[in-house]
């Protein structure tokens, strides 16, 4: 049987109130972020839906890149009535393999909780943190 799910990057499709829903009010690292911030961030980046068949968005993360050195993944969920059926996966294999991402040549994220996902595609945990600047607003 045909995987009923799919990744498309076509923005046009994008359930904003849905990926604003989720990432203000369930995610932990995006808490209370309006609808303005998520409309802006998405504009700015090059971003991925996961879909059931059917259409409905379970799925949503974004690059940021200059698509040639660097790019840094973001606010990657699947929503949780989903979960567990290989769409996480299905998702960052769908980034990972994105034509326009092929020449990167290093990738950033955080995370508090998907370690072993993102090891699966060759993440690892940062060698020399004291390297690693941040400045928070």
């Amino acid at each position: 049987m045909d995987n009923p799910f799919f990744v498309s990057t076509d923005q046009s499709r994008l359930d904003l109130p849905m990926i604003h829903e989720y990432l203000s009010k369930r995610s932990y690292w995006a808490k209370d972020r309006t609808m303005d911030a998520v409309k802006q961030s998405i504009a700015h980046s090059l971003c991925f839906g996961v879909y059931a068949g059917s259409g409905k968005q379970v799925g949503f993360a974004r690059v940021i890149t200059d698509y040639t050195i660097f790019g840094w993944l973001m606010d990657v969920f699947i929503t949780e009535t989903h979960r567990g059926h290989g769409l996480g996966k299905m998702l960052l294999s769908s980034i990972m393999s994105h034509p326009e991402l092929q020449t990167l040549k290093r990738w950033g994220l955080v995370t508090k909780d998907a370690h072993s996902l993102y090891e699966k595609a060759g993440f690892v945990v940062v060698e020399n943190p004291e390297r690693m600047m941040e400045k928070l607003s």
